[in-house]
């Protein structure tokens, strides 16, 4: 006959714990470099929902059509306004594709390349940061939905490349707006306000 035996229960002691743990182990110019990466991709979705306006405002639309695509409108804002990194990339496209003065030459490699840098910002928003190695750099634990384990090794040089293709994505959703004539919504440059 088994005995049964009490565990042998415990909890943390947080007053043990390193300070800052569990960011303790990292460099502080390690978190920041991660901040502003992560930073520049939620203006970068920010800007995203912004040239969804303007592409969606300045949609040329037949008499007969206005009603309807007023009545899509405001629900594909008010979407846009809480939506995700993905699928403000995927409403964008469809914006630009829907609007016939738009005049980007290239629309399918820069979705490509919002699309292929918002896998990137997945990790870094939300992996786990395992310890660094001696170089400081981690290979933070995250898993996709496709069951794909992130495995390369991030430090502050590649924190710092990826902030500036974020910045440089930026840029390129903007210019998709000026281009066309249009001042960026909620700013003071040139063209005509959308």
């Amino acid at each position: 006959m088994m005995t049964i035996k009490d565990p042998f229960r415990s909890v943390v002691n947080q007053n043990d714990l390193p300070i800052g743990f569990p960011t303790h182990a990292h460099e502080p110019e390690f978190w920041e470099s991660l901040g502003r990466a992560v930073g520049t991709f939620g203006f970068l979705e920010e800007v995203l929902v912004k040239a969804i306006f303007a592409f969606t405002a300045t949609t040329e639309y037949s008499e007969a059509e206005i009603e309807k695509a007023y009545s899509k409108w405001v629900p594909k804002l008010e979407r846009s306004l809480s939506d995700q990194l993905g699928g403000l990339i995927d409403t964008y496209g469809k914006s630009v594709r829907d609007n016939s003065r738009a005049t980007i030459e290239n629309l399918d490699d820069l979705l490509n390349d919002l699309r292929a840098a918002s896998k990137i910002r997945n990790v870094l928003c939300h992996g786990s940061w395992c310890m660094p190695d001696g170089n400081g750099a981690s290979v933070p634990f995250f898993v996709n939905r496709q069951k794909e384990i992130f495995e390369t090794p991030i430090d502050v040089a590649f924190l710092d490349q990826v902030q500036k293709h974020a910045m440089e994505l930026i840029c390129a959703v903007i210019n998709t707006v000026t281009h066309m004539g249009w001042q960026f919504p909620s700013s003071s440059g040139p063209g005509e306000a959308v």
